[in-house]
């Protein structure tokens, strides 16, 4: 199975490119956000690689970041949603912005994509509440540096926010180091709604 590829960008279409590898030319589905910040024909790039193998066909889905690669997936596990349903949502909706909807529960962000209806919409964040991928790129060290934790000294828009995040299936250490890095961006008033929105924004920094 294809896990990743590196080449040089042969040209595109509605929503794919051909990634010229060796001289081999592949046809890799992407969302639409992952295809505008790809260059120019001739110039390079890499992919990570979902592989689909049908009876009827082998396909290839890239990805710029492997948090999107991950949250492909994810989606495909709600009854209903196919590859072109999944590459839909992350063509509308950057990573941050899926967890985020999801977090809050906004079927009507979701509903935004093409092919998502608002029973589908609701089923997905429902489905999905307790199922987000847990990777982050933050310290976890960088929650006790920022004294932020979920203890009976923390605010408490702080203990919801980092409750709510290892609800959504994240480990504690980096919910709480996620939480830490949004009171700092955003001041210590700020409440629970906007810091479990930034702390997704944090976490999908991988």
């Amino acid at each position: 199975m294809i896990g990743k590829l590196k080449g040089l960008i042969d040209s595109y279409g509605e929503d794919y490119v051909i990634l010229d590898v060796n001289g081999v030319g592949y046809v890799v589905h992407c969302s639409g956000r992952t295809l505008q910040k790809l260059p120019r024909p001739g110039e390079a790039a890499a992919l990570s690689i979902e592989t689909q193998v049908r009876e009827d066909a082998i396909r290839l889905f890239g990805f710029e970041a492997e948090a999107e690669r991950e949250w492909f997936k994810l989606l495909q596990t709600v009854q209903g949603v196919g590859s072109k349903v999944a590459l839909g949502i992350l063509s509308i909706l950057s990573v941050s912005e899926l967890g985020s909807a999801i977090a809050t529960q906004d079927k009507a962000m979701v509903a935004r994509a093409s092919g998502v209806g608002p029973k589908l919409a609701a089923r997905i964040v429902a489905e999905l509440k307790d199922k987000a991928p847990a990777f982050a790129s933050i310290d976890p060290v960088v929650a006790k540096l920022a004294g932020v934790d979920e203890d009976a000294g923390a605010p408490s828009a702080v203990r919801d926010a980092i409750s709510a995040l290892v609800n959504l299936g994240y480990a504690r250490p980096q919910a709480a180091a996620a939480v830490a890095a949004s009171v700092k961006a955003l001041g210590d008033g700020a409440e629970t709604g906007a810091l479990i929105r930034q702390g997704l924004k944090e976490l999908a920094k991988a």
